[in-house]
């Protein structure tokens, strides 16, 4: 197995361990679609090597998603267009167990910083601030969901054999969080606690692991568990690497070691 064969597997491995968001429909009422958990992590798809994370969890899915011999893949990825313009584009539609379901798909980072909002929910934002949980649920609800309702979709649901007001709609919301390391067993009411991954720290907080050892890994592989045996860094070796991306205003997801060989996920964030 070569090492991007082997990566690939980690990844779809990560992707599969990767709890919901939240439960039920807890959050804005939108359903979940939940799936019980496969026995199989063999992802024997071929992906390229360059093929982004958000495109890659998208292949993903999919594969899960075939796993289940109650579900059927109507359509996934269909561009609706008005003309020549494209006004959105439908993840999936599928068949569960005879009823049709508007799947939309999502797997984010997000970290809770309280100085942004004041509610749990606006409290969530991606590691660069570039955006959020509430703008995506906000897309969600008055964009991609009711773009199914559009006069323009209606060939899509034609060509199907579909009455549009017999499909159901549901999310499938994969998340993983980070919170301040004061707030780390903190417990959050309105989201799937299982999703809290690690803790982020400002770089200024950084030579409080001087004895850590570190590895960053590739955004791709921000979808992985930690592997242990990798090239760690000590704290040295790694600064000049953070410092470059802090330069940047970049976060980078980075793996830590503590000296008595436990492991975390943490961001390390420019602008705290």
């Amino acid at each position: 197995m070569d090492l991007n064969t082997k990566d690939i597997q980690l990844q779809y491995k990560g992707f599969l361990n990767t709890p919901l968001l939240w439960k039920s429909d807890t959050i804005l009422g939108l359903a979940q679609l939940n799936l019980p958990k496969e026995n199989s992590t063999t992802f024997n798809s071929v992906i390229t090597k360059n093929l982004r994370l958000g495109k890659r969890v998208e292949r993903f899915i999919s594969h899960e998603l075939q796993q289940y011999s109650w579900i059927e893949i109507l359509a996934e990825n269909i561009q609706i267009q008005n003309g020549k313009t494209t006004i959105g584009e439908i993840d999936f539609i599928i068949q569960q167990n005879s009823i049709p379901i508007h799947l939309e798909v999502v797997y984010k980072f997000y970290l809770y910083d309280e100085t942004v909002g004041s509610s749990e929910i606006e409290h969530w934002i991606g590691p660069n601030r570039k955006d959020s949980l509430t703008q995506k649920l906000t897309k969600l609800k008055e964009k991609q969901l009711p773009l199914i309702f559009r006069p323009e979709a209606l060939p899509l649901f034609t060509k199907l054999n579909l009455n549009i007001a017999s499909v159901q709609q549901k999310v499938y919301f994969k998340a993983q969080l980070f919170v301040p390391f004061h707030l780390k067993n903190n417990l959050f009411p309105l989201i799937n606690n299982e999703c809290n991954k690690g803790f982020y720290i400002n770089f200024k907080e950084l030579n409080q692991f001087k004895t850590f050892k570190f590895f960053i890994p590739t955004k791709v592989n921000w979808l992985q568990e930690i592997q242990i045996q990798i090239n760690w860094k000590n704290y040295n070796t790694i600064l000049p690497e953070i410092e470059n991306l802090m330069e940047q205003k970049t976060s980078p997801l980075c793996w830590v070691k503590q000296p008595n060989g436990e492991v975390y996920k943490i961001f390390i964030v420019w602008w705290k």
